[in-house]
């Protein structure tokens, strides 16, 4: 799988809290063209984090679609929603959630593993993203011995280390300083674009949803266009 076309038809999503009830969806419809990367801002709280956990299957609609080239990822059983997912969805948050007591190639090779490759070849595709990353030198190191920066193009790398045909971004580059914060992204954009992969990213920062050119703004559960 390149990059996925993806295309919400309806989607609600509502939580119950307190005994109130907090819509997050409403109606939504959006679409994504395979390889399409597109930012989307929001205030705290208005559903951002949620919707990507719906693209990534982590959660299910109240209702309507969510269709990955025309497949109803919603509709989908347990089972074939995380074989899907393991195989196809790559995540990069921002905490990177590296295991502290695997080298930096075997926290990328996990996803490889948890799919079926072997350990050769797992541990030969993290070997080549890392390298990739700029981090050729630092394959055998532990998460604590390597920098903020460095920590997340590994966490990076193990997002990638499926081929993932779509690519789901929350905060990428939260916690690192500006100079820092460049670098990270463009390895991260380099990566996405040698894969073909669609990207979702959300963010708070307006200078980095601006480096798109398509950006998004959910906003009383539903998706505007930002022409500006």
């Amino acid at each position: 799988m390149s990059g996925v076309a993806v295309r919400l038809e309806n989607v609600h999503k509502a939580y119950e809290k307190g005994g109130a009830t907090i819509r997050v969806l409403t109606d939504c419809n959006l679409e994504l063209a395979a390889g399409e990367a597109v930012s989307i801002v929001g205030p705290s709280g208005c559903g951002k984090s949620t919707f990507l956990h719906l693209l990534g299957m982590l959660d299910r609609p109240g209702s309507g679609r969510i269709l990955f080239d025309d497949k109803d990822i919603a509709a989908m059983r347990e089972s074939g929603r995380d074989r899907l997912r393991n195989r196809h969805v790559g995540f990069v948050f921002q905490a990177h959630h590296l295991l502290p007591e695997h080298s930096a190639i075997d926290n990328v090779a996990i996803p490889a593993r948890l799919a079926g490759c072997s350990a050769a070849v797992a541990r030969g595709r993290a070997e080549a993203l890392l390298k990739a990353m700029g981090l050729g030198k630092r394959i055998s190191h532990r998460p604590g011995e390597l920098s903020g920066g460095e920590q997340q193009r590994v966490a990076i790398a193990r997002a990638m280390v499926m081929g993932p045909g779509l690519v789901l971004a929350d905060e990428p580059t939260g916690n690192l300083d500006p100079a820092t914060s460049d670098g990270v992204f463009e390895r991260m954009m380099d990566m996405v674009n040698q894969l073909g992969s669609t990207l979702v990213v959300v963010t708070h920062s307006l200078e980095l949803a601006g480096r798109f050119s398509r950006r998004l703004r959910l906003n009383d559960g539903h998706f505007e266009e930002v022409t500006v």
